[in-house]
């Protein structure tokens, strides 16, 4: 070392090093080395986030650069940092203070969520950052000694620290946004929703005595119209809530009173008899059905189950709905003759919007949201029970719910 050159002093762990040494002999710090090949890196960068498709398809470089200079500044300035052993410790389980302005990996998180980037893509950059930097730093530096290490180990500490705050502003703008959505569901679509039925049913109304005017044929067909799809819309917009709230992690709220399993069963099988005067439908109560349950849950699970088995069964056919208690759990079984469901579809068939898109040959013209069944399952899950299915020509198709007392 040249007698006018003043040491730099590096602490880490409570270890003194001189970066003079290394410089002597020819090598370069990982810090320095980020900072001396940012251009290549982000180069790097750019290229994979193009891969990144769909969302990749119509960035810009700009955009797809998104903050990396701010990120590399900030793993460059904590490697250099001098860190106690505590320090570190506090570091590797997220105790950190953290600065409360955005960082620049919690504004990169931000962006790229609005531009249509899952969680996964987001996390595969930096995997693919932290690969392209020790590839590249290991190529410069043939040789690694106990100083590489410790930067490397920086190094990953660095990375993971931007990593976990992006990850962290990314799920809570998803929270927000889903909070949000279920807002729209709740207030700004239900409003109007119920205006419209109300209006309807005013107006059917007024062919009763105490009104001075009536509806003619044609305005009474209308107005019924009016009413009945609104009253459609209103059940997909609570459907779509109860998705929403079970998606994203929340569940459905159940709140248990005692009730009567095998008399909401004869209601609602009646109002199926009534829904469908057609079809032919059984109902067979064995032993004690009382226990403490969610009655308006209950009865959208009945709904589902009766609703699919109808849709998805021969015309001809009888819907069977079968309730029986033991000591331990009551038990509901909702079985039709039909197109059995195929292997491959039934180890999915609980799952959101599977059956929204039907096989040419099964059951033309039946399309929905598909969401029936999942919220079904959902239901029985937020009681502590289990639902299954079995399906085949020979037996048909049986939905069998358990609900612990």
């Amino acid at each position: 070392m040249r007698k006018d050159e003043e040491p730099v002093v590096l602490a880490w762990g409570g270890q003194e090093r001189r970066k003079s040494n290394n410089l002597q002999q020819g090598r370069i710090r990982l810090a320095g080395f980020i900072r001396e090949n940012t251009k290549q890196i982000i180069a790097e960068w750019e290229t994979f986030a193009r891969t990144l498709i769909p969302a990749a398809n119509h960035m810009t470089p700009l955009a797809l650069r998104d903050h990396i200079n701010e990120i590399l500044a900030f793993i460059v300035s904590d490697i250099e940092s001098p860190q106690t052993g505590t320090e570190q410790i506090q570091k590797s389980h997220g105790e950190k203070e953290k600065d409360p302005a955005p960082t620049a990996a919690e504004t990169h998180a931000a962006l790229r969520l609005a531009g249509g980037f899952d969680i996964d893509q987001m996390v595969s950059e930096y995997r693919a950052l932290r690969a392209s930097v020790i590839k590249l730093w290991s190529k410069a530096n043939t040789q690694i000694n106990g100083t590489d290490i410790l930067d490397l180990t920086r190094f990953h500490e660095s990375i993971d620290q931007e990593l976990a705050e992006s990850v962290s502003h990314y799920t809570k703008k998803v929270s927000y946004s889903k909070d949000l959505f279920i807002g729209i569901l709740s207030h700004d679509l239900r409003s109007p929703l119920n205006v419209i039925s109300m209006s309807a049913q005013l107006m059917l109304n007024m062919g009763t005595p105490d009104r001075q005017q009536t509806l003619n044929e044609r305005q009474t067909m209308l107005t019924t119209q009016i009413y009945e799809s609104a009253s459609r819309i209103t059940v997909i917009v609570d459907d779509l809530l109860d998705v929403t709230r079970a998606r994203f992690g929340s569940g459905l709220p159940v709140v248990r009173a005692p009730m009567d399993m095998g008399f909401v069963s004869q209601q609602l099988v009646d109002e199926m008899r009534v829904a469908y005067p057609t079809r032919i439908m059984t109902l067979e109560i064995l032993g004690d059905t009382k226990g403490e349950w969610d009655k308006a849950r209950i009865g959208q699970v009945f709904s589902n189950l009766m609703g699919n088995a109808i849709q998805y069964s021969f015309k001809d056919s009888s819907i069977d709905v079968t309730v029986t208690g033991n000591p331990e759990e009551v038990i509901v079984s909702v079985h039709n003759e039909g197109v059995p469901i195929s292997p491959g579809k039934i180890e999915t068939v609980f799952n959101s919007l599977t059956r929204a898109v039907i096989d040419a040959g099964d059951h033309p013209g039946t399309v929905n949201l598909g969401l029936g069944l999942y919220i079904s399952k959902e239901i029985v899950v937020s009681h502590g029970g289990t639902i299954d299915v079995t399906s085949s020509e020979a037996d048909g198709t049986t939905f069998t719910a358990r609900f612990p007392r």
